[in-house]
C-alpha cells in the first residue's frame, strides 16, 4: 500500500523556508552600511547627513584630544584611497597612511566619539570609523576601528622606515 505525501507538511515547510529567505534579506538590507573615503564623505556632505555610515581615514595624530573624565575624543582623520590595487601601487598601506598624514593639502575631516580612547588611536593609524555625519560636517562616531601602522610594516619591510 502506497503512503500519500503529506500536503500540509510540505506547504509548511515550503512557507517556513520562504520565511527565513524573507528574513534573512530584510535584515541584510537593513544592516547595510555605506563604506567611504574621506572625499566622498565632503563632495556628499548633504545627502549623507543623517545616515549609518562607515569610512575610513589616516588618523592625524596632533589632532587627538580626550578628556577621560568625560570620555569625551576628538580626532582628525586624512584621505586615504578605498582601492586596495591603488595602495599597493602607491607603496603599501604604511606607506600610504604616513603620506596621508603628512600632506596637508589632503582631505581631512573631524570625528567625535564618547567613550573610552582605542590603546591603538594613535598617529598614522587606519581608523574605521562607523556613525553618521551631523550638520557642521563632523562625522559622530558610534563605533571605532584602528588598525596599527605596525601591523603594515612587517608585511613591507623596506618600507619601516620611510
Amino acid at each position: 500500500m502506497k503512503k500519500k505525501p503529506n500536503y500540509k507538511l510540505i506547504i509548511g515547510g515550503i512557507v517556513i523556508v520562504i520565511a527565513l529567505v524573507y528574513l534573512l534579506i530584510s535584515a541584510t538590507r537593513s544592516n547595510t552600511q555605506y563604506f567611504l573615503t574621506v572625499d566622498e564623505m565632503l563632495s556628499q556632505k548633504s545627502e549623507l547627513q543623517g545616515q549609518k555610515l562607515r569610512m575610513s581615514g589616516a588618523v592625524v595624530g596632533e589632532s587627538i584630544q580626550y578628556n577621560p573624565a568625560t570620555l569625551d575624543l576628538s580626532f582628525v582623520v586624512a584621505q586615504i584611497p578605498g582601492d586596495h590595487r591603488l595602495i599597493e601601487e602607491m607603496g603599501g598601506m604604511a606607506k600610504v597612511l604616513a603620506d596621508a598624514v603628512a600632506d596637508p593639502n589632503s582631505a581631512r575631516m573631524t570625528i567625535h566619539y564618547y567613550g573610552v580612547k582605542p590603546d591603538l588611536l594613535k598617529d598614522e593609524a587606519q581608523a574605521i570609523i562607523t556613525g553618521s555625519l551631523d550638520a557642521e560636517g563632523v562625522f559622530q562616531a558610534t563605533e571605532l576601528l584602528m588598525k596599527c601602522p605596525s601591523k603594515y610594516e612587517s608585511v613591507l619591510p623596506d618600507q619601516a622606515g620611510d
